[in-house]
């Protein structure tokens, strides 16, 4: 009997104790979603403040840059400063557009994307894609190359949306390669995804800025506002896809868009 009280007491024991260890992880996760609620509450509210704040900014934004227009049209030309007055009234228009420009990339980086999904045949999309940009391609003695997947390659996506990103992608290509080279557009289809690479000869990415390339507000171009790269990985997430990237200086660079083929 004393060994039966024994083993009771220690199964009791035993399940108080599991009863503890599981109270107490069960607190700490209630306590880490609260916090995380509490967070997320934060950020939607400092969205919403600076979203606000943005537009209240590009209001009188406008009206700096409608008297600035005024004002060029109401100097005469007999002032003997005419000229120099024109040029610094030009460089104050063109910051402030610069400015305005800067706001609307804020805008829609930070405002709710709304997703329109229809299955979408990606090949045919970078074929649009393609035949859009060549043009501007040619004018840089830049050579553009399709290598499209075997067979017809559909996903639900928002065909806008994914144009706008792929778009931005070829355009920093562009950008990375002054002096000519080869964009190369493929599509391949691998393990339920859609994967699209975006290839590049020009200059390459620096190791040291590689990881920091999505990251909003960094950039190494000039005038460049820094969200570009950012809002196409946003919009790739929003399709519960990924976007990386490889890059070797002086080679060029590699971006890689995987994007769900089901729902």
């Amino acid at each position: 009997m004393p060994q039966f009280w024994t083993g009771l007491l220690i199964g009791v024991i035993s399940c108080l104790v599991i009863a503890a260890v599981a109270t107490i992880y069960a607190v700490r996760r209630f306590v880490l979603l609260e916090r995380r609620a509490r967070d997320a509450e934060r950020l939607a509210e400092l969205g919403t403040l600076t979203g606000g704040l943005a537009h209240e900014i590009k209001n009188p934004l406008s009206t700096v840059q409608l008297n600035l227009q005024l004002l060029a049209e109401d100097l005469s030309p007999d002032n003997p400063a005419h000229p120099r007055i024109i040029n610094r009234l030009k460089t104050v228009q063109k910051e402030t557009s610069r400015l305005r420009d800067i706001l609307d990339d804020f805008l829609r980086y930070a405002g709710k994307i709304e997703l329109d999904r229809h299955p979408t045949d990606l090949n045919e999309l970078l074929e649009d894609l393609v035949d859009f940009f060549l043009p501007q391609a040619q004018q840089q003695k830049a050579k553009v190359r399709l290598k499209p997947s075997d067979s017809p390659l559909i996903a639900p996506i928002d065909a806008k949306l994914i144009k706008q990103a792929v778009l931005n992608l070829m355009l920093n290509a562009l950008q990375a390669m002054p002096e000519g080279g080869e964009l190369i557009l493929s599509a391949a289809q691998q393990d339920g995804q859609a994967i699209i690479d975006i290839i590049d000869t020009g200059k390459g990415i620096p190791p040291e800025a590689v990881d920091k390339i999505f990251q909003a507000y960094y950039t190494s171009k000039k005038g460049g506002t820094g969200l570009g790269l950012a809002m196409t990985q946003r919009i790739i997430k929003e399709h519960g896809g990924t976007l990386t990237v490889k890059s070797e200086p002086g080679k060029g660079s590699d971006f890689t868009l995987r994007l769900p083929i089901k729902n």
